[in-house]
Order: structure tokens, then sequence, then C-alpha cells
């Protein structure tokens, strides 16, 4: 008699198995994470410690990958979120911030 079931549910079961022992051994240690889903083939949870970030995909075929955000400690001041919005604006130049429009939004807010 053949089976029903799709061929992949094995190595679907053991993605599964595999992500929700981490989440679960997460949820034990009290160590707050996201989940997220950037690739097709993956679940990705973002785990935020201090000074640490930490990306760790799941993926489909069973692997893990890891990626470590660690800080050096060093402090910046406030210019460094000119640096922010100078790097990292919209590459298409749609949306540019202004300069004051989180003290606009800050000061409307305590009004």
């Amino acid at each position: 008699m053949k089976s029903t079931l799709p061929e992949s549910l094995p190595k679907t079961l053991a993605f599964l198995n595999k992500l929700t022992g981490f989440l679960n051994d997460l949820d034990r240690e009290c160590i707050s994470y996201s989940l997220k889903h950037h690739r097709d083939e993956s679940i990705t949870v973002e785990v935020a410690l201090p000074g640490e970030r930490w990306e760790i995909e799941f993926l489909l075929d069973g692997s893990v990958e890891i990626e470590k955000f660690i800080s050096s400690g060093e402090i910046y001041g406030e210019a460094s979120l000119e640096e922010l919005f100078h790097r990292y604006a919209d590459q298409a130049g749609s949306r540019k911030p202004s300069k004051n429009a989180g003290a606009a939004v800050l000061e409307r807010d305590l009004a």
C-alpha cells in the first residue's frame, strides 16, 4: 500500500521539532525573541540580549544558520543619528525623513 503522505513530511517534521524545541528552550530561560520570515525556505528567530543581537535561521533542509551582532560597548552621541539616515536612506529617495520629524511627534504627543 502506497503512503499518501508527501515525501517531504519527515523533513518538515524534523524542521518543526528543531524550531519548537529551540523556542521552548528560550521560553524556559526567559529569553525574549521574535519570529521573522525573510526567505521562502526558512524561519528566523531574532534574539536581543544586552549588547548583542542574534539572528538564527532554521531552514527547511534541517540546517541552522546563525549570525551574531555583538556590540563593542562604545556609546555614540545624538550626532550619529544623521549617519543612520545618510547611510541607509531609501535608495530611491522617495521618503526622506525630516530632521525634526521625531521632535514634532513628541511635541504633539506632549501637548
